[in-house]
């Protein structure tokens, strides 16, 4: 599967109206998104891409004077050349874990230590919502505790849950190539008991958890809530992630009719991740 790497230049350059911008193109199919210079370089599936649907959005987008971009076509076994060339460099969260590519070298070692070739998959820790869940997982004691890892993408949050001690851990993301990735970053974490799933929240069945991940977007997870509280075990934790602070009083109103309390969020350039309690 080959995917379109489209880079956009706007004007003016600020990074709460890239990430608005980056929040739009995902609900048209865009995957994965690095910043740039001038602006940010995005990805799609070159199935999924189009133009015609891409040149009404930015006509209605009014938050940048102009908005510029250019459509290249990205073959698939070129994506780590492209990450290497688009600076994906190591992170390191919270003094405690480091996320690092295979072709890093000479990286600190941390209390966890992550390896992810990303691929066309979305999650190096480097968005704010990644490392905002990362954090949460970091404060949590998750010793045999089962998990869900809803949204997967590369599994970083998969792989560092079970680094942890989760167990078991599943992990479902809607896109095929985020499953290829997720089985290949799980092997080279050491931690392939991980059982990784194709789907959405409809293949979720009677299986139930202590704690849900959720790193999608606002609608999708307003969708999906209920789904999520059905699969908790009374007492479980379910994090999400993937909307701006202004949108937190909507999540919290679904998350109060579907019976969970929201007990605390972490907040990054706008950006939350919010920790909900289901307490039967």
């Amino acid at each position: 599967m080959n995917y379109r790497e489209i880079t956009f230049n706007y004007t003016p350059l600020d990074g709460y109206i890239s990430d608005l911008l980056a929040s739009y193109l995902g609900e048209i199919g865009f995957e994965s998104f690095q910043e740039s210079e001038d602006g940010f370089v995005a990805w799609i599936p070159e199935e999924v891409f189009d133009e015609a649907l891409l040149k009404n959005l930015l006509t209605n987008f009014p938050y940048a004077d102009d908005i510029n971009y250019r459509v290249e076509i990205v073959k698939q076994e070129n994506w780590n050349e492209e990450w290497e060339k688009h600076y994906f460099e190591p992170i390191i969260i919270d003094d405690e874990c480091v996320v690092k590519s295979s072709f890093h070298l000479d990286v600190p070692d941390c209390k966890f230590n992550i390896i992810i070739d990303p691929k066309m998959s979305f999650g190096t820790g480097h968005h704010e919502t990644t490392s905002l869940m990362m954090s949460w997982l970091l404060s949590l004691d998750l010793k045999d505790k089962s998990l869900l890892d809803m949204g997967c993408g590369t599994a970083v949050l998969a792989i560092l849950a079970a680094k942890k001690g989760a167990n078991p851990v599943t992990a479902i993301d809607i896109d095929a190539w985020c499953i290829e990735n997720s089985l290949e970053n799980t092997s080279k974490n050491g931690v392939d008991f991980i059982q990784v799933f194709q789907g959405d929240a409809s293949v979720l069945g009677e299986e139930s958890y202590d704690i849900i991940l959720a790193n999608i977007n606002r609608n999708i997870l307003l969708e999906d809530i209920s789904t999520y509280k059905k699969c908790l075990n009374p007492g479980g934790l379910l994090f999400m992630s993937g909307f701006y602070k202004e949108d937190m009083e909507m999540i919290q109103k679904e998350s109060v009719r579907n019976g969970l309390i929201l007990t605390d969020y972490k907040e990054k350039n706008n950006w939350v991740a919010v920790r909900t309690e289901y307490k039967d």
